[in-house]
């Protein structure tokens, strides 16, 4: 079945999508193969304050085709899905760690230390989300990232 949530603005991140199964890896796999309903998308987007489209280009989709597959109540393509749950798990992660998803969002686009390269940079690919975890794995435990 599906995954789909429902948004609270007032709730973190791992309280709006608690219905969503991404204790580890494993489990966002299997979660993006039984499929994604387009309205996580549609919550995640408003729930950390990024635009549609911005969001849509991350996930390598464009708004277009996520309102249509909205529209015909189609579910992301695994693919979509895995890297939309990632993110999801990236920031319920940046949400516990910075206190709350502005502060998150501000750190993702302060560039690394001696590079212009920012955290945003890395988020475009499931890989980058996965590394970026591993970084705040580490910033979690005090080491400096």
């Amino acid at each position: 079945m599906p995954a789909a949530v429902s948004v609270n603005n007032k709730l973190s991140i791992k309280t709006r999508f608690k219905s969503l199964n991404l204790r580890n890896t494993h489990a966002i796999v299997v979660s993006a193969r039984e499929g994604v309903r387009t309205q996580v998308f549609y919550d995640f987007a408003e729930a950390i304050k990024m635009p549609e489209k911005t969001l849509a280009n991350i996930i390598n989709l464009s708004a277009r085709t996520i309102s249509n597959y909205n529209g015909q109540q189609k579910v992301l393509a695994p693919v979509h899905a895995e890297h939309l749950l990632k993110l999801i798990s990236l920031y319920e992660k940046g949400e516990e760690i910075f206190g709350n998803t502005d502060e998150f969002n501000y750190w993702l686009k302060k560039p690394f230390w001696n590079s212009q390269e920012t955290p945003f940079d890395l988020i475009v690919t499931p890989g980058g989300v996965d590394l970026l975890i591993e970084e705040l794995d580490k910033l979690a435990q005090g080491y400096p990232v």
